[in-house]
């Protein structure tokens, strides 16, 4: 792996590291906080890089719909759903977040 492929990678887990508990982030808000402007896949890209037993909350980062992306049938999909309810972040119908209310929000004087 290249430095720089590595660097983006710590760049990315670093500010995903930061979304509190009981709140979500999207993966292009991610993108643009770890200064990647609106490259929303390359933080996807990124958490599928995650070893399994990583402490960076990679299931709190779900799309700009405000749904969670991983298919409920999946390993990954069920245990982000679980992880989220067991934060206090309910899912409305189709897997939804509601964002106006659970949207990390950081103290940088971002725009999100």
């Amino acid at each position: 792996m290249e430095t720089g492929t590595r660097g983006t990678n710590q760049r990315i887990w670093q500010v995903v590291s930061g979304i509190p508990r009981g709140r979500v982030s999207t993966y292009g808000d991610i993108a643009r906080f770890a200064g990647l402007g609106r490259a929303a896949r390359r933080v996807g890209w990124a958490l599928r890089q995650l070893p399994g037993d990583t402490r960076v909350p990679w299931h709190r980062v779900i799309n700009s719909a405000g749904k969670v992306a991983l298919p409920a049938d999946s390993a990954a999909g069920r245990l982000q759903r679980e992880r989220l309810l067991r934060e206090g972040v309910p899912l409305r119908t189709g897997d939804r977040i509601a964002l106006a209310t659970y949207r990390w929000r950081p103290e940088t004087g971002s725009p999100c």
